[in-house]
């Protein structure tokens, strides 16, 4: 069995060369594959020649020094997207309907890439939905988390295996504003509307 990683560098990742990705592995045979398919499958020929289905999948020289010197600041970045983390963390602890996503224990250890709230059910009426507009009227972009795929009008013909999650962390979930660049102004702003609209 072998096993690959991807990493994704689309424009609101933590390394971003505006789009694309990484494969990852350690198996020589596999890496050359994985360049010939993503090389359009040229065949070692003096002519254009395919024996197989290949696809242009190279990242530019441009995009990928882009994203070599981006690797030069990851940690600091990350230790930004960590702080962002622990902002929501404080300003939530005083609201038990809400649960910020951490990691479950020390053995953990997340980039905190996005962080997201669970909004419970609780008697002061907030939803996530109520929270997400209120931010919005603020001109504060939260998020749901991501609609599941059997939700998709696409896939509704198709077949499901689920047990509710998805559909619970799409019901209640929300993504708040965690990029990197975030200025102490604008956490501060966030920090204070996010208090005004859950003191009610």
């Amino acid at each position: 069995m072998r096993t690959f990683g991807t990493y994704s560098f689309n424009g609101n990742k933590i390394i971003t060369t505006s789009g694309g990705g990484v494969l990852i592995f350690g198996d020589k045979a596999m890496i050359d594959q994985s360049r010939f398919l993503a090389t359009q499958a040229r065949d070692d020929a003096p002519h254009y020649e395919h024996s197989h289905i290949g696809y242009n999948y190279r990242m530019s020289n441009i995009t990928a020094g882009i994203g070599r010197g981006q690797l030069q600041v990851l940690d600091k970045h990350i230790a930004l997207r960590r702080a962002n983390n622990l902002r929501y963390q404080s300003i939530f602890k005083a609201y038990d309907f809400i649960t910020v996503f951490k990691e479950p224990t020390a053995d953990y250890f997340s980039n905190h890439w996005l962080s997201c709230i669970l909004v419970n059910e609780n008697s002061k009426g907030i939803t996530r939905e109520s929270l997400r507009l209120a931010m919005t009227e603020e001109n504060i972009e939260c998020r749901p988390l991501w609609k599941p795929m059997h939700q998709q009008p696409i896939f509704k013909h198709h077949p499901a295996y689920m047990n509710g999650t998805s559909d619970l962390l799409f019901e209640k979930g929300l993504c708040l504003p965690s990029g990197s660049n975030l200025t102490d102004e604008e956490i501060n702003r966030i920090k204070t509307t996010l208090e005004k609209i859950l003191k009610g």
